[in-house]
C-alpha cells in the first residue's frame, strides 16, 4: 500500500487546479476510496472561488480503466453495487455541476467508468495513441452507468455499437464521434491543453459559471423550455458586472477590464 494521495492536486496562479488519479500501478481504476477522494476533492474546489478551470488526469501508463473490478468481486450483493454506482454517479455529476470547465487529460486507455469519466468531463484533450472503450459486456456486464454520459456525447448508434460490443476505437475516432475535442501527439498533450485553458480562464468566472450550468440543464428540457430558460439565464448574465464592462468596452473599442 502507496501513502502517497489517491488524487494528486496542484493549482497554478491562473487558478487551473490538475488532479491526478494516482494508482498507476491499477490504471487509475475507481477503487472505492479513489470515488471518495475524487469527490472530496471535487466538493473542495466547487466551493474554491479563485478555481477557474480543472485537469483531470492519469499517473502512469493509463488514464483510468474504470471501476476496480477486485473490489467489486469481493462483495457481490445487490445493495453494495446499487451504492458503488451511486457513488460513482455523484461523483460524475459533480463534474458537470462544478462552475468551472473541467477537461480530461487522456493517455493510454479510457476504458469502461474511465470512458465515462471522459465522457462527463466538459472538454476533452487526448494523445493520439489514446484508447477508448465501454468494453463491461466482454464480462457479461453491460456498462449502464456509462451509457447514459456515453449516449449524451455521441450518437445513439455509435455509443449502442461500443456498447454492445466492447470494441476499442482509437483517439482519431473518439474526436470524429465528438468524444474527445483534440487528438495530439503525447508529447504535446499539457501544451495543447494550456493553449485550450489560456482562452478560456482569462473570460469572466461568473458568465462561464452560468453558461455551464444552463448548457446541460437546457439539454433535458424540450426546444420550448429550452429557450424559456436560456433567455432567463441571458438576462440575468447581462446584468453581471463583467458582462456590462465587456459590453461597454467593445462600445468604446477597447480591451475589458475584468476584475
Amino acid at each position: 500500500m502507496s501513502n502517497e494521495p489517491l488524487v494528486l492536486t496542484e493549482k497554478d496562479a491562473r487558478g487551473v487546479v490538475r488532479l491526478t488519479l494516482n494508482r498507476p500501478a491499477a490504471f487509475n481504476s475507481l477503487s472505492e476510496a479513489m470515488l471518495e477522494a475524487l469527490q472530496t476533492t471535487l466538493d473542495r474546489i466547487a466551493a474554491d472561488e479563485t478555481a477557474r478551470a480543472v485537469v483531470i488526469a492519469g499517473a502512469g501508463k493509463a488514464f483510468c480503466a474504470g471501476h476496480d473490478l477486485k473490489e467489486m468481486r469481493a462483495e457481490p450483493s445487490q445493495g453494495y453495487y446499487e451504492r458503488l454506482f451511486a457513488q460513482c454517479g455523484r461523483m460524475m455529476m459533480t463534474i458537470q455541476r462544478l462552475p468551472v470547465p473541467v477537461v480530461a487529460r487522456v493517455h493510454g486507455i479510457a476504458t469502461a467508468a474511465g470512458c465515462q469519466l471522459v465522457a462527463m468531463c466538459d472538454l476533452a484533450v487526448a494523445a493520439s495513441d489514446a484508447r477508448f472503450a465501454v468494453s463491461g459486456v466482454n464480462l457479461g456486464l453491460f456498462c449502464s452507468t456509462p451509457s447514459v454520459a456515453l449516449s449524451r456525447n455521441l450518437s445513439r448508434k455509435f455509443a449502442f455499437e461500443m456498447l454492445v460490443t466492447g470494441d476499442f476505437i482509437g483517439a482519431a475516432e473518439a474526436r470524429e464521434k465528438g468524444l474527445v475535442n483534440r487528438v495530439v501527439p503525447v508529447g504535446e498533450l499539457d501544451a495543447e491543453i494550456d493553449k485550450l485553458l489560456e482562452r478560456i480562464v482569462h473570460k469572466p468566472r461568473a458568465a462561464i459559471a452560468m453558461g455551464k450550468q444552463l448548457f446541460y440543464r437546457q439539454l433535458e428540457h424540450g426546444i420550448e423550455g429550452a429557450y424559456d430558460d436560456a433567455t432567463k439565464t441571458m438576462a440575468c448574465n447581462m446584468m453581471d458586472e463583467g458582462a456590462l464592462e465587456g459590453v461597454q468596452a467593445f462600445i468604446d473599442k477597447r480591451p475589458p477590464n475584468w476584475r
